[in-house]
């Protein structure tokens, strides 16, 4: 139990109704898991409003409500605190719940629309290869020193993000490396966390089914820069034209990191080849088991925050060269001589530079040929633009399913096709199973050809009408190869 003042510390209190004096269990936003003496925080969500929920919340045994409206009618005995925003509030609390766990540990958060799952995740890999305790959360997996859980959304929600963060703490850990969504910025997931520092990878179009403008997508993302402390660290990568602005008015301080460009970190790719990239850091070479140009600016960033975070040249040179690929991310099986790719590119720019990375290494004598679905109930408009791109870049296409969620998978298909233009009809086809399309293409491959399976990357579920089903790219196409010959 806990006294509920302690727990409202920094929460800006618009109104009062009751007393904050009382003592309470824990925290829920949503009525449904609320428990007697609990609070309960009724937040305003895109689909459904917490206000509504109230009087079951109390009912469940709630005795403080945390809310933005107060109900007209009150129940006699129920402490009720107005604030200006729940889900602000809600994380505040929920780090003075968990006595704000990220102020004891270094807490690094890597935003951008791609590489935050890779370079949080070999973060986290190296710096457990060095010897510490190691804490993670991303999209792929969360873990605690060498607990592992299974991750439900790229940024957790924030009761759950300090619950992580405390157990970290009781298990010794010193570094966590977190993926800081869009989604989770805006909804204020993160607020009332301590930064150690904040990673700026790229920007290109992703989420404009949630953010209206691209110009918000980004403001979204600078709000996290503009919240890191003076004691932090900012790095961004000045080759994307949004690199510089996030770092514009942070009282944090500033680092950049480049291929391309002047910066405090600055690589050459040396060599890029399918077994690896040899690369020049800060005029020190390093071969790496990672593959392509985004890669280098994945490895220079972590180069980068290792440098920062305190670990000396060669320890980070050395471990650079021992990290192992994150799951589904240009994870690739060779089998009978044909080289199948699979990444979660589901975004133009994250299958334009995984495309063009083949189209590097390839020597243009092999077929490339490409599966590709996009998301259903997600941004529409990237359907047609990651069409072009597929059927530009590769030498055959297929168009299948994706997670098509509650949408019609036939709709999203004719979407994309409208996007190819009429010299590149012949290249491709469209199935809508996806598994018959994994099939087709490794049917169509001949010795040295490349297929590329782009969009679920990690994900081991296909979503259809609100069902996951099992679905794994890489075991399939794995299956496939192997029955070719068999």
């Amino acid at each position: 139990m806990m006294l509920l003042k302690n727990i409202l510390y920094k929460v800006t209190l618009n109104a009062v109704v009751g007393h904050t004096t009382i003592s309470v269990n824990r925290l829920h936003f949503d009525s449904r898991n609320v428990q007697k003496n609990d609070v309960f925080i009724a937040i305003k969500g895109t689909e459904v409003d917490g206000h509504n929920y109230i009087t079951t919340a109390i009912q469940q045994g709630a005795t403080a409500i945390v809310c933005e409206t107060i109900p007209e009618q009150k129940i006699d005995g129920i402490s009720y605190i107005a604030v200006e925003s729940s889900s602000k509030a809600l994380a505040i609390m929920a780090a003075n719940y968990y006595d704000n766990p990220s102020e004891k540990l270094k807490l690094v958060g890597v935003t951008g629309t791609n590489g935050k799952t890779t370079v949080a995740s070999l973060l986290y890999q190296l710096f457990k290869n060095a010897g510490h305790k190691v804490g993670l959360l991303s999209t792929v997996k969360i873990a605690v020193h060498n607990k592992i859980y299974k991750a439900t959304h790229t940024t957790p929600n924030s009761v759950s993000i300090n619950n992580y963060l405390n157990q970290m703490l009781s298990e010794g850990v010193t570094f966590c490396f977190m993926e800081v969504s869009s989604h989770g910025i805006h909804q204020n997931r993160t607020e009332g966390l301590q930064f150690a520092g904040g990673i700026f990878t790229n920007l290109s179009q992703d989420h404009l089914d949630y953010h209206s403008t691209f110009a918000e997508y980004r403001d979204v993302k600078k709000q996290f820069f503009d919240q890191l402390p003076k004691t932090a660290f900012s790095l961004a990568n000045i080759d994307d034209k949004n690199g510089a602005y996030m770092l514009q008015n942070t009282v944090s301080k500033p680092y950049t990191y480049a291929l391309k460009t002047y910066a405090d970190y600055r690589a050459k790719i040396l060599e890029n080849q399918f077994s690896g990239l040899l690369l020049n850091i800060n005029n020190h070479d390093v071969w790496t088991k990672l593959i392509g140009n985004f890669n280098a600016y994945n490895l220079l960033a972590i180069y980068a925050t290792a440098n920062l975070l305190g670990l000396e040249t060669v320890e980070i040179l050395r471990l650079i060269s021992d990290l192992q690929n994150v799951s589904g991310r240009f994870q690739y099986v060779i089998e009978n001589q044909i080289t199948a790719i699979v990444d979660y590119a589901h975004t133009p720019d994250a299958l334009k530079n995984v495309l063009q990375t083949i189209n590097t290494i390839r020597t243009k004598n092999e077929t490339l040929i490409t599966v590709v679905g996009c998301g259903g109930d997600r941004d529409k408009t990237k359907r047609p633009v990651m069409a072009n791109i597929a059927s530009h870049l590769s030498s055959k296409v297929v168009f299948t399913s994706d997670n098509p969620r509650t949408e019609n998978p036939n709709t999203i298909i004719e979407q994309m096709e409208a996007g190819v233009e009429p010299q590149y009809y012949k290249k491709t086809i469209s199935i809508l199973d996806r598994k018959q399309a994994i099939k087709t293409a490794c049917q169509l491959a001949k010795p040295k050809d490349i297929i590329l399976i782009a969009g679920k990357g990690h994900e081991t579920y296909q979503e259809i009408n609100g069902v996951r089903n099992d679905f794994d790219d890489y075991k399939i196409v794995k299956e496939f190869l192997k029955q070719r010959h068999s």
